[in-house]
């Protein structure tokens, strides 16, 4: 990193220390003449690696855009035969939508993907509002990208085409059964060992190159005791019934909430049809579970919901049910030698209640490139201590995030999951003023949360990621600095 003409020591051999005092002190790192290209990296001509992708969904397929923007060759091994994603209805909210947009992707979902004007929360009974956002305009304007809605197979499909444009090689019908570290390399169900420079894992929530890493760290997903029924209905049957064409009419996002459950609805696919992810309490085992019992289960968990809400479950025609998981924090991302790394599901699976889980895979990829990009541009050749302590400072940023998100997560599911009560209208009395269009400075609906809206939508994973390698440089070219250490 050159500052003031004079050359500094890139990523060095120095623990990071965080700064946790109120400072504006280092605001200077953010200066444009720091940032000689659009992620903050030197000038210089960068190496090339070559990086092995453990994964071709969501997760894989942003790390090999994030990272094939940058010329490295990305290689992708995917053990299902067919590329594709299961399931209906995701959200991309502005967080990861401005990372998308900045990488070339929203391009190839025009026209498939819906921007909501608003998200209502409403209580469980009657479908009166309890909670508010305005997401349109507001979101696009304050956070520099929208708030959007779009069916699963769109987005995944939308990534893979900006991969293929940008030379990501696709490897399907190739399960990995074993991971080393050290070479790195992987090894096929078939026996066939594939080297690379560095291997990312991004195989998702039943991933097992934990061990891999050489912390003595295992899988740490656990079930968390709700499942979600995910359903669609044409947005034509909905709107065939006038009393329930309102849900249609503007393609807003609605949440029933109540004791132990909740319903999200909104559009997808161009507005055509009508999403439902339906949350409620099930510790059954998975096995057990049938087509037909499972439709018919659903009816049955919100039969006693707003009626206008039970005429539209009743429209599904078939649904899946799948067991809601989250995972144990864990600080170990990256593997002792540096040379295979972990993201998405594989390290941080969460509920979907903060609609974060997607997003967050999305910006471990942007940071990753960073931190790539770091290392190899600050180096003629790439010593394997320079990439390891970016990586490091990439697990660093990244833990931390990930597993702020998982806890915003769960408390929106014991936010909206309160059984009627007083807790229930004290909750409701701290967002009336946002339903009566009211100003506020505090609400207990996250998306609306002053603080918790900034925090969520308006982190940049990629300035985030830059500026923490500004800091760890700053560090290291002062070797004599006192750091600080807890205790």
């Amino acid at each position: 990193m050159t500052v003031n003409g004079k050359q500094k020591p890139s990523v060095g051999h120095f623990q990071s220390c965080n700064i946790s005092y109120p400072s504006r002190s280092l605001e200077f790192l953010d200066s444009p003449s720091l940032k000689p290209d659009t992620n903050g990296h030197s000038t210089a001509e960068a190496r090339r690696l070559d990086i092995l992708v453990v994964g071709a969904g969501l997760s894989g397929l942003a790390a090999a855009v994030a990272l094939g923007r940058h010329g490295h060759k990305v290689r992708v091994l995917e053990q299902a035969l067919e590329l594709g994603e299961v399931g209906a209805g995701i959200q991309i909210p502005s967080n990861s939508a401005r990372l998308l947009s900045r990488w070339g992707v929203d391009r190839f979902w025009e026209g498939k993907a819906v921007e909501p004007g608003s998200i209502t929360f409403r209580r469980w009974q009657c479908g009166r509002p309890v909670a508010h956002t305005q997401l349109k305009p507001g979101f696009a304007d304050k956070y520099g990208a929208p708030y959007l809605t779009i069916h699963r197979a769109h987005f995944h499909e939308a990534l893979r085409q900006r991969a293929v444009e940008l030379g990501v090689e696709i490897q399907t019908g190739t399960r990995v059964a074993h991971f080393d570290s050290e070479t790195p390399s992987v090894t096929t169900r078939e026996g066939k060992t594939i080297r690379a420079d560095l291997v990312l894992v991004a195989s998702g929530v039943r991933s097992t190159a934990h061990e891999s890493l050489g912390h003595g760290t295992t899988n740490g997903a656990y079930r968390t005791g709700f499942a979600a029924y995910r359903a669609t209905v044409d947005v034509d049957k909905i709107r065939a019934d006038k009393e329930l064409a309102w849900v249609t009419e503007n393609p807003n996002l609605n949440v029933w909430i109540g004791e132990d459950k909740h319903v999200m609805t909104y559009a997808i696919s161009a507005g055509s049809s009508f999403n439902m992810v339906l949350s409620h309490v099930d510790w059954s085992d998975p096995e057990t579970w049938t087509p037909e019992g499972v439709l018919e289960d659903m009816r049955q968990q919100f039969a006693d919901w707003d009626p206008q809400l039970v005429r539209i479950v009743n429209m599904v025609d078939k649904t899946m049910k799948w067991p809601l998981t989250s995972m144990r924090a864990t600080k170990h991302w990256v593997s002792v030698s540096g040379r295979l790394v972990m993201i998405g599901d594989a390290v941080h699976a969460m509920v979907p209640y903060m609609s974060q889980g997607a997003a967050m895979a999305v910006e471990d990829a942007a940071a990753l490139a960073v931190a790539v990009q770091h290392a190899t541009a600050t180096a003629s050749t790439l010593p394997s201590s320079t990439l390891k302590d970016a990586l490091k400072v990439f697990e660093r940023i990244r833990s931390l995030r990930a597993c702020q998100m998982q806890q915003a997560s769960l408390v929106n599911g014991k936010l909206w999951h309160l059984p009627d009560g007083p807790t229930q209208q004290a909750r409701d009395a701290a967002t009336r003023a946002e339903v009566e269009g009211e100003p506020f400075e505090v609400s207990a609906n996250q998306w609306s949360d002053p603080v918790t809206q900034e925090w969520t939508y308006g982190y940049d994973a990629e300035a985030e990621m830059s500026r923490a390698l500004r800091e760890q440089s700053l560090w290291d070219a002062q070797p004599g600095t006192q750091q600080c250490t807890a205790g």
